[in-house]
């Protein structure tokens, strides 16, 4: 299928069979797996998953290859859309089965596919993803550290993370200007209840909106201006970079019980 990457959707199109492959590995797709593939493309990964199990869901914006795709795998579901549209809720109702994800992702949408997962956790057993090199990096650093960020804090609440392996750009057509790696997300049970969910990731985000800011500062600046957090246990003059995954549920907490006081 000779069709032209798009820059408008992120599409670098992976010609690299040995990195396919190792991707292939790392899925180790199984019968029975409900293998949901971000934006199949030209098909490269589709076909490999195909040959080991009978059928796919995939899901794709670019309207120009998928009717090639639905003639050349009778095994593939294609919804088209985007992806950060499609509710995966639906999708998983269907078997019952958690769903994986898989995909060569558009790098400039990497972040809310990332929180699409993570608000959809609890029918998500897993995912396999390629993602630009440094992002991979950010989401596993710790506290302190200048990578240290929203995404790293999060996805710690909610699943494992493992960098797999670092990609080059001659892997891809067109080249990227940047290194890529795949990562492996293990999805996991969370102590995080669903209606601490949304607050906590709105104290994270509010948290780093200026992360050079005291916490004071950030807060202040932010959605939560008119919530007083001088009782909320958390030394305010830190950055939020100085604080671990748990301090931020503290913070969560706390302003769910205050505004649980208020409707009181």
């Amino acid at each position: 299928m000779n069709i032209k990457p798009l820059k408008r959707f992120g599409q670098n199109y992976l010609t690299d069979s040995n990195i396919l492959n190792k991707i292939i590995k790392e899925i180790n797709p199984e019968p029975g797996d409900n293998i949901i593939e971000i934006g199949p493309g030209t098909g490269v990964l589709t076909g490999k998953l195909l040959e080991k199990i009978d059928s796919i869901t995939a899901i794709e914006i670019d309207k120009r290859t998928s009717k090639d795709l639905s003639t050349k795998y009778p095994g593939l579901s294609l919804i088209p859309g985007d992806f950060l549209d499609i509710d995966l809720n639906k999708i998983y109702s269907t078997n019952k089965e958690k769903l994986r994800i898989v995909g060569n992702i558009p790098y400039n949408i990497t972040s809310p596919i990332l929180f699409r997962l993570i608000n959809s956790n609890e029918f998500i057993k897993d995912s396999v993803l390629m993602v630009q090199y440094e992002v991979a990096k950010r989401i596993k650093e710790n506290k302190g550290t200048k990578d240290y960020g929203i995404l790293s804090i999060l996805l710690s609440f909610f699943a494992d993370v493992e960098i797999c392996f670092k990609v080059s750009p001659a892997s891809f057509r067109p080249k990227p200007n940047v290194d890529s790696a795949v990562i492996h997300l293990f999805f996991r049970e969370s102590k995080i209840s669903k209606e601490l969910k949304p607050m906590l990731i709105k104290i994270v985000k509010a948290s780093f909106g200026n992360r050079r800011k005291t916490l004071k500062n950030s807060l202040g600046n932010s959605i939560f201006k008119d919530v007083d957090f001088s009782n909320s246990g958390i030394d305010l003059t830190k950055r939020a970079e100085q604080l671990n995954p748990n301090e931020f549920v503290k913070l969560a907490l706390y302003v769910q019980e205050e505004k649980k006081l208020l409707l009181n």
